[in-house]
């Protein structure tokens, strides 16, 4: 297994910066896993400086950005080859730095989206992945992972672009109960509604709401949701977007994703079907073993 691995230079500039705190909780799962970690050359000059990850080989120097470093991230996550062949890629986002805009970094997200692997963008979605391919790989729950495993009192926001609605609706309608442990789920209003249908028609009450509207994207309901993720009230966002089409409200859906990666330690985002799927799986198993 390997990922690409950046972060943006506030989440290594100083001891307690966010590449660290995560790679001090999740470097022993990273060896356990033996998962690549092929980084961009200041992150990589980071994790070395740090004395984190000493001796580990699956640790893997690309260029700089500024030398292409992240261009090869791209390349790698559509694929060069079996040698050259990313699972997915860990992008720590600093949402006021410059560079998180930059065609690549776009780019890198949009190719993991178009190819379902995991874009993890925040601490806490880097967290929730080790921990998810941990029970995969048939290993024992990390109790230090029970914070994100807690959906009794978490929020749950489920969003679909218009493509991506009828393959949200087959997620929820195959992982109902996983879903339905949640304290409360959020949606924008078409994919709400149609949810709550789904819901009612599995035996919900049909008096209660299986999931809270907001507005419609383009109305705002992103915008809505994107505040409580910030208000730290919304806890996992599972948005099935569609990379193919130009979308009048982009930057609705950008202030979303800015949210997430404001409060890196508390958001969990997931962006493809695929990666969900392999989540939700993966919430039953972890479930079965404790």
């Amino acid at each position: 297994m390997r990922l690409g691995l950046a972060a943006n230079r506030l989440h290594h500039q100083d001891p307690d910066a966010a590449l660290f705190r995560w790679l001090r909780c999740c470097g022993s799962g990273v060896r356990e896993l033996q998962v690549g970690l092929h980084a961009v050359g200041r992150t990589h000059d980071a994790i070395a400086d740090a004395g984190l990850l000493a001796g580990y080989a699956g640790l893997v120097r690309y260029p700089y950005g500024r030398d292409g470093g992240l261009m090869k991230l791209v390349a790698e996550v559509v694929g060069m080859g079996p040698e050259r062949t990313l699972d997915g890629a860990i992008y720590l986002i600093d949402p006021v730095d410059p560079s998180s805009i930059f065609p690549e970094a776009v780019a890198l997200k949009r190719q993991c989206v178009i190819h379902g692997k995991p874009f993890i963008s925040t601490v806490a979605t880097a967290r929730d992945w080790l921990e998810v391919e941990r029970i995969h790989a048939g290993l024992a729950p990390d109790p230090g992972a029970d914070d994100l495993h807690d959906p009794a009192g978490q929020t749950l926001a489920l969003i679909a672009h218009d493509a991506l609605k009828p393959r949200m609706l087959a997620f929820a309608d195959a992982h109902f109960d996983v879903l339905s442990a949640f304290s409360r789920r959020v949606g924008t209003g078409t994919t709400g509604q149609r949810l709550n249908e789904l819901a009612w028609s599995r035996g919900w009450p049909r008096d209660t709401p299986w999931i809270e509207r907001y507005q419609s994207g383009p109305l705002g309901g992103d915008a809505q949701i994107a505040d409580q993720v910030l208000e730290r009230r919304c806890h996992r966002a599972i948005f099935f977007e569609d990379p193919h089409v130009a979308r009048q409200h982009e930057a609705d859906i950008q202030l979303l994703e800015r949210a997430v990666t404001t409060v890196t330690d508390s958001a969990v985002c997931i962006t493809s079907p695929a990666v969900a799927e392999r989540w939700a799986q993966a919430v039953v198993l972890r479930a079965g073993r404790k």
